[in-house]
């Protein structure tokens, strides 16, 4: 480092102009007069000796009397402590600094928005570690198996898990080995997407797909908000995909996190007369609180039921208010789903333990 380097540096320190300049000439000196030293810098000669008072008053010199005023650098002991404190301050600041474009804090608020992709990810990894009830994701192939391991570990737990693997016209999908380790039920859309990952009802993690001209991504604490994700992902995400893997086998128990998927199955046995035990598990919407209901469903009711019923029954049709009856020892008990405010449970799992055909 130079002498203008460190007179820079110093004066990033605190020191004024012609006092760095002064101190770091002293220190090519040793000990020079008062004289001499403005000779031998750019401090004018009727500053010089307030600037070396300045300089011994803050520790870096000391003065004495030889004919005239002389001075000499002290043991920078002190100095070098003061600098590598502030060097500390500094790095400790751009650390700060760099972490928090990385990732900006997670607030209160129900919707932040943040600058990378890998906090989106990073995000979702430690929600899918929380999630309790369901997850529903559309990832491409290197993302599956960035959330594989969590994936597996609530898959483990018992949270239901519903998979969109999307890929491009080359891309080729993870191995089915490997996707049923990690869900569920899993589909392949053969367009790429944007990565969506919504858990139990309460989470979205959203950012563009990787061909965007923006990198942002979105971070959702809100079921209403979330419930319009939820609905883009049943369009665009699953409905109409090819299924890969499920589950799921013809017999009972068939466990469905989605009232609207329980209705499609069920509705067709209620027609045909057949009796249907359940299992219902969710909260009392007056309470909120959270219950588990054993009994038989009875009847089905939805908003698009009087368009005429094709099976199986097209997902518009399904989207407006719909509920289930189920009857408890003779009580009976109006189960709505996904936002339910008006029944009186919202079910977040249907279980459907057995069914007896006429």
């Amino acid at each position: 480092m130079d002498d203008d380097e460190l007179t820079t540096v110093l004066e990033d320190a605190g020191l004024s102009p012609y006092q760095a300049e002064a101190y770091v000439t002293l220190l090519g000196l040793g000990t020079a007069s008062a004289t001499d030293i403005a000779e031998s810098c750019d401090v004018p000669d009727p500053r010089i000796y307030d600037v070396l008072r300045d300089l011994e008053s803050k520790g870096y010199i000391e003065t004495f009397q030889q004919d005239s005023l002389t001075a000499r650098a002290r043991n920078p002991d002190g100095v070098l402590e003061d600098l590598r404190s502030r060097s500390d301050k500094y790095l400790n600041a751009a650390e700060s600094i760099e972490d928090r474009w990385n990732q900006p804090e997670i607030s209160d608020h129900e919707v932040s928005i943040v600058k990378r992709f890998d906090t989106v990810l990073n995000r979702a990894r430690e929600l899918i570690e929380t999630a309790e009830h369901q997850i529903q994701l559309g990832v491409n192939a290197d993302q599956f198996y960035e959330l594989a391991p969590a994936l597996h570990d609530a898959l483990e737990r018992g949270v239901n898990i519903k998979l969109c693997i999307c890929t491009g016209p080359d891309e080729e999908i993870p191995d089915v080995a490997d996707i049923e380790r990690a869900c569920t039920e899993a589909r392949h859309r053969k367009i790429p997407s944007p990565f969506l990952v919504l858990i139990d009802r309460t989470w979205t993690c959203f950012a563009p797909h990787r061909h965007s001209v923006s990198e942002y991504g979105v971070l959702v604490n809100d079921r209403t908000h979330t419930y319009v994700f939820h609905w883009f992902f049943i369009t665009c995400l699953w409905e109409i995909w090819e299924t890969v893997y499920t589950e799921r086998t013809p017999e009972t128990p068939t466990s469905y996190v989605d009232l609207r998927h329980a209705i499609r199955d069920i509705e067709p046995l209620l027609d045909e007369g057949a009796t249907i035990s359940a299992t219902v598990r969710g909260y009392d919407t007056d309470t909120n609180e959270r219950v588990t209901l054993t009994g038989t469903i009875v009847e089905v009711n939805y908003t698009g039921s009087t368009m005429g019923r094709k099976d199986p029954v097209p997902l518009a049709q399904l989207a407006g208010r719909i509920s289930a009856t189920l009857d408890v020892d003779g009580e009976r008990y109006e189960v709505g789903g996904w936002g339910a405010v008006i029944e009186e449970i919202e079910a977040t799992q249907i279980v459907v333990t057995d069914v007896q055909h006429q």
